[in-house]
């Protein structure tokens, strides 16, 4: 997995990418204030943060790939989270990124043709 991750430093969502092993490599800023009372993630494991639910979710992703999305609303805050696993060039898990946004109660959709 690339550490180039300077792109998701400014961003308005929390951004984290752990490697194929579950291994938290990135935080950016946003990540890591939102987990601040934690202490420093970087280099602890998905699996010791999540519970078993969530834990196979991530374990099916970094096995076979693919995406997980849902939203989630904590102390009055909605949030869309988006976890995809990211593949090398050769098609082969190399770890996984979520990205956590904040969204409006009523959040408009668009068919586009």
């Amino acid at each position: 997995m690339s550490n180039n991750f300077e792109w998701a430093e400014g961003m308005a969502c929390a951004v984290t990418a752990a490697d194929a092993e579950g291994v938290i490599r990135y935080m950016n800023r946003r990540a890591r204030e939102t987990y601040r009372k934690h202490g420093d993630l970087i280099g602890r494991s998905l699996f010791d943060c999540h519970g078993e639910r969530a834990a196979g979710i991530i374990r099916r992703l970094l096995k076979e790939g693919g995406t997980n999305a849902y939203t989630i609303e904590k102390e009055g805050v909605r949030k869309m989270i988006y976890q995809t696993a990211v593949t090398g060039a050769d098609g082969r898990v190399t770890g996984i990124v979520e990205v956590s946004m904040v969204i409006p109660e009523e959040l408009p959709h668009y068919v586009r043709k």
